[in-house]
C-alpha cells in the first residue's frame, strides 16, 4: 500500500465553551496521529467530533480519523469516516481505497470488490489495487471478478507473476480448462523460472498423457482380450491395427510428458508415465 501523507487539520473560527474541549480533543488527536497512537488518536478525534459545538475544522480531517480508525483495527468505523470524506472531495482517492481494504478486513466481499472497483477509477496506480482487490474476490471466492481483476494487474504490470498464477488459478475454480492452460502457457512463456506457473503447466501436460495414455491401453487391452477369448488372433489384421491405434495413443502421451518434464524435471507422475510409454512403444 503506499504511502500516506497526512496533514494537521487546522482549526477554524472562534473557539468558545463546550467547543473549546472539541478543540483540544482535536489536537491532541493530531499529537497522537504523529506519534502513530492510532488508537488513541481515533478515540480523541471521534469524541471531539460528537460535540464540536461551534469549531469549524477542515473537511480533510474526516481522512485523519478513518485512516486512525483503519490503523487501530476498527473498520467499521473506518467505512464511516472515509465515506464522509469521499463526500467532501477531501483525499479522495486515498479515502476510496482505504475504504475498500476496510470492508475487506470485514469480510464484506461484495461490498469490497465494489469499493476497489470505484476506487480504480480514480487511483494514479490502479496495478496495485486490482491485485488486491483480485485477492479479496479470490477469496470470497468470485472467481470471475478474481480472473479480471488479476489480468488487469497483470496487463499494469503489477506482481505480474502471481497475478498471472491467480488468475489461472480462478479460471481453473470455474473450470474453465482451455483459458486455465492458456494463462499458464503464456505466464511460463514470460516467466519460464517461476515454480509455481511451470509446476501448474507441467500437472496439465501430465493429466493430458495420462488421457492419451489410457486410451493407448483401453485399445491394446480390448484387443488382448479378444484374443483371450478366441475371437482374434494376434495374427489379425484387426489385432495389428489395434496395437497401432494403441501406440499412437502412447507416442501422443510420451510427447505430451516431455513437455511437462521440461517444465518439472522432478514431476514423479510425468516420469511414471513415460517408462509406461516406453514398454510399449
Amino acid at each position: 500500500m503506499k504511502r500516506i501523507l497526512l496533514g494537521v487539520v487546522f482549526l477554524l473560527g472562534t473557539v468558545t465553551g463546550f467547543a473549546q474541549d472539541a478543540a483540544e480533543l482535536i489536537n491532541q488527536g493530531n499529537d497522537a496521529l504523529t506519534a502513530k497512537e492510532y488508537a488513541k488518536a481515533f478515540q480523541l478525534y471521534d469524541s471531539a467530533m460528537k460535540n464540536l459545538g461551534d469549531v469549524q475544522v477542515d473537511d480533510a480531517i474526516n481522512f485523519n480519523i478513518g485512516f486512525a480508525a483503519f490503523q487501530a483495527d476498527k473498520y467499521e468505523d473506518a467505512v464511516k469516516y472515509f465515506d464522509k470524506a469521499i463526500a467532501a472531495d477531501a483525499n479522495t482517492a486515498a479515502a476510496k481505497e482505504y475504504k475498500a481494504n476496510a470492508l475487506a478486513k470485514l469480510d464484506k466481499t461484495d461490498e469490497a470488490i465494489a469499493a476497489y472497483k470505484d476506487a480504480i477509477t480514480v487511483a494514479e496506480d490502479p496495478g496495485s489495487l486490482n491485485y488486491n482487490a483480485g485477492i479479496v474476490a479470490y477469496k470470497g471466492k468470485k472467481y470471475a471478478a478474481a480472473a479480471e481483476f488479476f489480468a488487469a494487474a497483470d496487463a499494469a504490470g503489477y506482481n505480474s507473476e502471481n497475478a498471472i498464477y491467480y488468475k489461472a488459478m480462478a479460471l481453473r475454480k470455474l473450470d474453465k480448462d482451455d483459458e486455465y492452460k492458456a494463462t499458464l502457457v503464456a505466464g511460463a512463456e514470460k516467466f519460464p523460472s517461476n515454480d509455481k506457473i511451470t509446476g501448474a503447466l507441467a500437472n496439465v501436460y501430465v493429466s493430458e498423457g495420462n488421457v492419451s495414455y489410457k486410451k493407448g491401453v483401453k485399445i491394446l487391452n480390448a484387443a488382448n482380450a479378444q484374443v483371450q477369448a478366441g475371437t482374434m488372433k494376434t495374427t489379425d489384421e484387426a489385432y495389428t491395427k489395434a496395437v497401432a491405434d494403441s501406440k499412437v495413443e502412447f507416442q501422443a502421451a510420451y510427447d505430451v510428458l516431455q513437455k511437462a518434464i521440461a517444465l518439472d524435471a522432478t514431476n514423479a507422475n510425468a516420469k511414471k508415465l513415460i517408462d509406461a510409454c516406453k514398454t510399449v512403444l
